[in-house]
């Protein structure tokens, strides 16, 4: 038997789960991030195994959800200095690049851009032709810099042999071992939205080493030897390779795991998900088993990108979130003592009011240490508790599609703060091993590959378009780790774009498959 290690890294908990080799969860536990992230793994799988008393020489595969990527770019900490190439003169120099981004992350991130001659039409048709001239004298300030690179031209996801031709010069000036982002490999149609996200995972690319050597080699010290694979934001999963590449498909993963996992663990495929952490929740849906996905640009960091991320609400609520009493009664966060819940929060010994310690005085929570919270009156805790369950009501009301009562699955360390009876909720789910979901999600093996993007139907037969965008989200899913043999196409959007010639449209297709699993 080959077990899994699924491992989530949260702002207050770092949870671990194994799962057998048909997928049952046989422990979690939980452990208190540290601040520099990977202690916090370490000792999330150290508690794991010494309570699981699992062999770790039968663990096989290893699987990882961290925010490192996601907190690198709101904290403006960590990132990679980017050169920048547009490929669209003249058809884009109106529009300069790093439009709209806040300054503070474009000071992080830019060392240069610039706009060079190129582009397609929405139909492959050139616009203009590539100069290397100018590819060269991009490159010559650069020889002695240590930047990522990132390259975008106008309807490269129709056509990408400019942004392939210009990374072939690129390494042909500054050496096989540059790193480089292609637009067509990272986002949709829409160029600035895809030029910013290309942007970002550029920024990304050593965050992205460090995420994949960091865990592999938490695992090598504590003598576990697994295949690796890293969570994504469309609750699939990647190789470590692919990880190093794109980094900035981790964005998002955290919520992704827990509404995965709730799924597993409950068995319920149509759900309103609500993960209940430490810092804050969020709330997800459940869409035939995977997370329905925004119809929204994804805004990360403040910068506006075209990637699809899973449809989450997030919401100031956490066990860590602190109670401040003022003349009119309280308020209710929105600030939290975090991973610091162990030390500031009244249950455990601090002087802190939290949520967690009028959980603590309804004896929902820390029942052996209910003394420690034996100051607050149980009027004042029904209250606190009765407005952050009206807060939590409001919020999932927020995430229906249609009136009526719907099922609600809870996970996370907090959910013991959600009552069981819920307007608007027909049902409400605690699974066993509710509070690890989000490392149970990562543990779930499966991965996926997309295609988006715009074709004219003018002339052709739309089943062999059609076949041809089944054909190439299958392969994608193949190269990220997908066994061949289970790969299946699981969602197929086509959207007419009546504003353009040839009947066209733009095509989403997912197909989904299995780990393939080297054993």
């Amino acid at each position: 038997m080959a077990y899994r290690l699924g491992v989530d890294v949260g702002g207050t908990n770092t949870d671990a789960a194994i799962l057998d080799d048909q997928l049952n969860v046989i422990y979690t536990v939980k452990a208190h991030t540290t601040k520099d992230v990977q202690g916090g793994i370490f000792n999330a799988i150290s508690k794991v195994l010494a309570e699981s008393h699992v062999d770790k020489s039968k663990i096989g595969f290893a699987m990882l959800g961290t925010t490192k990527s996601t907190n690198a770019i709101v904290e403006r900490k960590d990132l990679d200095k980017v050169a920048y190439l547009r490929i669209g003169k003249p058809a884009s120099v109106g529009i300069p690049p790093y439009m709209e981004w806040p300054a503070d992350l474009k000071a992080a991130v830019n060392e240069k851009a610039a706009i060079i001659s190129g582009g397609y039409e929405y139909d492959g048709r050139k616009i203009a032709e590539l100069n290397r001239d100018e590819v060269d004298a991009f490159c010559a300030n650069l020889k002695d810099k240590k930047t990522s690179i990132a390259i975008a031209g106008t309807f490269s996801p129709v056509n990408p042999a400019q942004e392939l031709q210009v990374a072939q010069w690129i390494k042909e000036d500054l050496g096989n071992d540059v790193k480089i982002t292609l637009s067509h490999q990272i986002g949709g149609i829409g160029m600035l939205e895809r030029e910013n996200a290309s942007i970002l995972n550029a920024a990304l690319m050593t965050i992205g080493e460090q995420i994949v050597n960091g865990f592999e080699s938490a695992l090598a010290e504590l003598g576990i030897k697994a295949q690796t694979f890293f969570s994504q934001n469309d609750g699939t999963l990647m190789t470590g390779e692919f990880t190093q590449k794109y980094p900035i498909f981790t964005i998002g993963c955290g919520p992704t795991n827990s509404i995965r996992g709730a799924y597993h663990l409950s068995g319920v495929k149509n759900a309103l998900v609500l993960d209940v952490g430490g810092t804050t929740s969020d709330i997800g849906v459940l869409v035939n088993s995977f997370p329905r996905q925004s119809s929204l640009s994804a805004q990360v960091g403040g910068v506006e990108t075209n990637f699809r991320m899973p449809d989450i609400l997030s919401i100031g609520i956490g066990g860590g979130t602190v109670i401040h009493r003022n003349d009119d009664g309280f308020t209710v966060g929105p600030d939290s003592v975090g991973y610091e819940i162990v030390t500031k929060s009244k249950v455990f010994g601090g002087d802190v009011e939290t949520a967690s310690d009028n959980a603590a005085r309804l004896n929902r929570a820390f029942h052996d240490q209910s003394e420690q919270v034996a100051d607050i009156s149980e009027e004042w805790a029904d209250s606190v508790l009765a407005a952050i369950n009206q807060t939590v009501a409001d919020s999932l009301d927020q995430m229906k599609l249609k009136s009526g009562d719907i099922p609600l699955i809870l996970t996370g360390g907090g959910s013991f703060l959600v009552d069981d009876q819920i307007k608007g909720i027909s049902k409400v789910y605690r699974p066993d091993h509710y509070d690890a979901a989000n490392a149970v999600g990562a543990a779930l093996g499966q991965v996926s590959g997309d295609v988006n993007r715009i074709y004219s139907f003018e002339g052709k037969d739309k089943e062999e378009v059609l076949k041809k965008a089944k054909n190439e989200a299958v392969s994608n899913a193949i190269s990220a780790g997908a066994d061949p043999t289970s790969v299946e196409i699981i969602n197929i959007e086509i959207i007419p774009l009546a504003y353009l010639p040839g009947g066209s449209a733009q095509v989403r297709v997912k197909a989904v498959g299995s780990l393939k699993l080297d054993v």
